[in-house]
């Protein structure tokens, strides 16, 4: 144990001497070990965000959407098509018994100018029964009904922040004028917030339109995707075989997909986990070019300390001893860069959190340690061996 706290204060006394090179030398591992840790919580982060995604929408729902999701996840992304679906498909789908209801999407971003101000937001435009599938109710006023949808009523119902955003308070947004790209639309209705969180924000930051309303911005009046919900989970495979057998009289199957939330998250998960195994590795490179400053430093050190190195070795000190010394200096240099870059890493996740679900899991904590432990030993082993394999008496002669 004598020996342990000898080599540790042998080590922390010499970096104490050189401060600035100690600092410089951990500084590689810090930007290793953050980059890697923060790209980590990124893509947790991310998951996160899908699942509250679909969270929000109600249950025994499945998605028609544009495109192979499946051929798109073989070549390492979706292969969303270039198809469009139409009225007629909406129709279609309604008339099947078994569905329980048919929610078309149209949705496009806008800048939506009211009051003295003007805001970027997401356009939703469906028929009422979006207020179900997205489980919104109405704060202020009331929500438009499918009675608005066919009238082409020139209304909306908009998110509290938006309100908040554009007239000053939720409230005072209520019968209030908005304007979409020169079109004025009236707000006879707000939503109830959905909290904190990036996702909940994204809802309180919507605009909904009567579907029909849309056809404004909506020329060729096309629709993005179906929500169809079956009325029980048993009945979702069967739903699932005619909503497809109804798309196939307009599409090839390879043109469109069906999935069910499950199926859809399972994908976009494991495209998001490709992507982020890719972006991890190249910020590990870091980690490479950070080693290998160790490895110099410690060649460095060991040339300044030759003569040292025979003294002890002269004195009676063994090439484990020596060899021992410069590897634990080499690893506590290591693992001060990848605290450092550990601790960097919590605070810059503990200021993004509000706006973005990131954190940082206990895998990633090990991780980065590990790695900063394992290129502390990895390159340090080299300098070290070199140092004790030095021959006293040429150590004590060298100039």
């Amino acid at each position: 144990m004598e020996y342990i706290i000898f080599t540790l204060k042998s080590a922390l006394f010499d970096f104490s001497r050189n401060k600035g090179r100690t600092f410089l030398t951990s500084l590689g591992i810090l930007i290793g070990v953050l980059a890697v840790v923060l790209l980590t919580a990124a893509g947790l982060g991310l998951r996160k965000y899908i699942q509250q995604q679909f969270e929000l929408l109600g249950s025994n729902l499945v998605t028609v959407l544009p495109g192979n999701l499946d051929e798109g996840l073989s070549s390492g992304g979706p292969a969303f098509g270039r198809i469009n679906f139409s009225e007629e498909d909406f129709q279609k789908l309604k008339r099947v018994r078994i569905i329980k209801n048919v929610v078309p999407l149209y949705s496009r971003s806008f800048t939506v100018s009211g009051g003295n101000d003007s805001k970027y937001s997401e356009l939703y435009a469906s028929t009422a029964d979006i207020f179900v599938t997205f489980n919104q109710k109405a704060e202020y006023g009331k929500l438009f009904t499918n009675r608005d949808v066919e009238k082409r009523s020139k209304i909306v119902v908009i998110g509290p922040e938006l309100g908040k955003k554009l007239f000053g308070s939720a409230k005072k947004a209520l019968g209030q004028s908005v304007k979409i790209e020169k079109q004025s639309f009236k707000v006879i209705g707000i939503t109830k917030s959905k909290g904190g969180g990036l996702t909940s924000q994204d809802l309180d930051n919507a605009v909904y339109m009567p579907y029909k309303t849309a056809y404004v911005f909506n020329t060729e009046k096309t629709i993005m995707a179906f929500y169809i919900q079956a009325r029980t989970e048993a009945e979702i495979p069967e739903m699932k075989r005619q909503a497809e057998k109804i798309m196939l009289e307009n599409f090839d199957d390879d043109e469109f997909s069906i999935v069910e939330q499950k199926d859809l998250l399972s994908t976009i998960n494991s495209i998001f986990s490709i992507v982020n195994t890719v972006l991890v590795a190249i910020a590990a490179i870091s980690l490479l070019v950070g080693g290998i400053g160790i490895m110099n430093i410690m060649y460095v050190t060991v040339t300044e300390r030759i003569k040292e190195i025979g003294i002890r070795r002269a004195l009676g000190a063994r090439k484990f001893d020596i060899l021992s010394q410069f590897l634990v200096e080499s690893i506590i240099l290591s693992l001060f860069g990848g605290l450092a870059g550990l601790l960097l890493a919590y605070i810059i996740v503990f200021f993004v959190q509000p706006l973005f679900p990131a954190y940082i899991d206990t895998f990633s904590v090990v991780l980065a340690l590990g790695v900063s432990s394992g290129i502390g030993i990895i390159f340090g082993v080299f300098p070290a061996k070199k140092a004790a394999d030095l021959s006293p008496i040429d150590a004590i002669r060298y100039e």
